[in-house]
């Protein structure tokens, strides 16, 4: 009876840690289950209302990679810099600036969750909200370009614009019968930092559809920016068409004559122009890229400076660009030492390619492009002539990918 009691007991107590051992695996697999469910910071369960387009779920901390979180640490300790992507489009280029967007967050912005601004002169569809926003790291904000900003000006001859249209046309001048292209070259000289959702920062970086990166940007750029007082920085300089901007240097010069105060006493003159500012060569940064302090844009001298092209009417009467108004704006009103070129991102926009031609920077940022494509040290281009005028060195191995 007592061995029989006794095998009871052992029965009992191998049962009940049966019991405790079922119990105790059961919780460390739902503990494992429920951390792999919450990874990722922009992913709802079936029994969460889903966010509105534009807004981002904040996920559990243990549920936050540690490049978002000390991201979102520097943002609140002040360290963190007031910068924004900014994009113009319209509804139906949703597919092509998703494959931008993920360039940017593969590349950059995964690790460092700056907000996206998305501008444009209709409004944006939920589709283009709900697909944008799910694959940004910071917020989304989308912003309806006003009426007065994307069409003629009162003061604007809308016959000789017509003419200009089809005079164009039939010369083959690309965009030249373009009456949407010369609003968006218009707004992007002109009006693209004062809308109101472009208040908030003090930096920009301009991204277009279509547009690749090619290499891993292992910094926060904007806070390079920033440290280093650069104002305007770019990727690719070449010459602008002639015929889109017959009369623009002669307005320019008209300008400087008329305020000759507002020239930068360490302008960048000499960039834009190979006889001391008689006539422009056409060098222009391509401002497809651009990554800028936006103060620049607000200052008097800009907006005196756009105002008067503005009241020209060449972007009309002509096919002004927003691309050597820029440029020409910079290198003419800023301190040439604020200017900057990046020559460690790898950038790509049809159909010019910059790809770093230095081999050890392509290794270390894992650049995924052909350095014979680059442009940079093309003769056609623009950037023997800045490195020239600013007295860099250029990356060894140049000479292999230029003219």
């Amino acid at each position: 009876m007592a061995r029989s009691n006794a095998r009871l007991v052992r029965f009992a107590f191998f049962a009940l840690l049966l019991v405790l051992s079922a119990y105790i695996l059961s919780k460390g697999s739902s503990t494992s289950y429920s951390v792999s469910n919450v990874t990722g910071s922009n992913t709802t369960s079936t029994n969460e209302k889903a966010p509105a387009p534009g807004k981002k779920i904040t996920a559990n901390t243990d549920g936050t990679s540690s490049a978002q979180e000390q991201a979102k640490k520097a943002g609140q300790s002040g360290e963190k810099v007031k910068a924004a992507f900014v994009t113009l489009a319209r509804n139906s280029d949703v597919w092509e600036i998703l494959g931008s967007i993920k360039q940017i967050e593969d590349r950059f912005n995964r690790n460092f969750a700056y907000d996206w601004v998305f501008l444009n002169d209709e409004e944006f569809s939920e589709e283009f909200k709900k697909e944008t926003s799910r694959l940004v790291s910071g917020n989304t904000h989308y912003g309806l370009i006003p009426q007065e900003q994307w069409s003629f000006p009162s003061w604007i001859d809308t016959e000789k614009a017509a003419k200009t249209r089809e005079r164009m046309r039939q010369e083959q001048i690309i965009y030249g019968d373009s009456i949407s292209y010369r609003h968006m070259c218009r707004y992007e000289s002109g009006f693209f930092f004062r809308h109101p959702l472009m208040e908030q920062f003090d930096y920009y970086w301009r991204v277009e559809p279509g547009i690749k990166i090619y290499c891993d940007i292992d910094y926060d750029i904007f806070k390079y920016m920033q440290d280093n007082d650069y104002e305007y920085s770019y990727t690719i300089s070449l010459p602008e068409y002639p015929a889109t901007i017959p009369t623009l240097w002669e307005t320019t010069k008209q300008f400087l004559k008329e305020y000759p105060g507002y020239l930068h006493k360490n302008n960048f003159m000499d960039w834009i122009s190979d006889d001391g500012g008689v006539s422009y060569n056409g060098c222009h940064f391509w401002s497809n890229f651009e990554i800028g302090k936006l103060d620049f844009w607000r200052s008097e001298a800009y907006l005196a400076y756009f105002d008067y092209l503005d009241q020209a009417g060449g972007f009309f009467y002509e096919r002004w660009g927003d691309a050597p108004i820029h440029s020409i704006a910079v290198a003419l009103f800023m301190d040439k030492e604020k200017i900057h070129f990046f020559d460690d991102l790898g950038y790509y926009h049809v159909p010019f390619s910059n790809c770093p031609v230095n081999e050890k920077t392509r290794l270390e940022k894992k650049c995924a492009c052909n350095p014979n494509d680059d442009v940079t040290f093309k003769n056609y281009f623009c950037n023997n002539r800045y490195y020239k005028l600013k007295g860099l060195k250029k990356p060894e191995g140049w000479e292999k990918y230029g003219d």
